[in-house]
């Protein structure tokens, strides 16, 4: 009886293992983050505040490149990755606040939601459901076809906002937009204080 339920326990910690993984690096300045990821996937970014780019590849893989000024000095860049119940989560914290660019790159395909206190923010070549809000700085989104999209709202409080691509401009307070289609994506985007432009 008692063999039985060690047995149990054994294969709850097994089950545990593969429903969540976790990878926690600082050392990035000279060797950068890399681990598999796989297209068409979940990804939900917190990235600290300042000069981000994420950018879709070809590649079944997430990746953090640092650049910039103060690169050298950025030996405190933590990257933290978990996956967790079919989606992942990639944390990115430390470093200088100014003359530093974090580029995260990731599949073409891939779920994305990001949320980033505020800075100079730009994501591009990313198909896919994209939910991303900015606190205040500039958001650019290169959103492709704009037929692609069964679903649209961008918004800023205070500020501008243009999404050419679905025939919008707006400027001063509370500015927003809503765009119903017949794509397969839905689109969110969000600025406090700043500048949202889809292009």
């Amino acid at each position: 009886m008692r063999s039985s339920f060690l047995v149990v326990c054994a294969g709850l910690v097994a089950a545990a293992g593969l429903a969540q993984a976790r990878t926690d690096t600082s050392d990035i300045v000279d060797h950068p983050f890399s681990a598999d990821f796989a297209s068409g996937g979940r990804l939900r970014l917190h990235v600290r505040s300042g000069d981000v780019h994420v950018v879709g590849t070809d590649q079944n893989s997430i990746s953090v490149e640092l650049s910039g000024k103060k690169r050298r000095e950025a030996r405190n860049v933590r990257v933290r990755l978990e996956e967790s119940h079919g989606a992942t989560d990639l944390q990115i914290s430390g470093g200088p606040r100014k003359d530093l660019t974090i580029t995260v790159r990731i599949p073409r395909n891939t779920d994305l939601y990001a949320r980033i206190p505020g800075g100079e923010v730009r994501v591009e070549n990313v198909t896919g459901n994209k939910d991303i809000e900015l606190h205040g700085g500039e958001l650019t989104v290169a959103v492709g076809n704009a037929a692609d999209y069964s679903h649209v709202d961008a918004s800023v409080t205070v500020g501008e906002l243009d999404g050419e691509p679905f025939g919008e401009s707006h400027g001063g307070f509370f500015r927003s937009f809503r765009k119903e289609g017949g794509g397969r994506y839905r689109l969110h985007a969000h600025v406090g204080a700043g500048q949202l432009t889809l292009q």
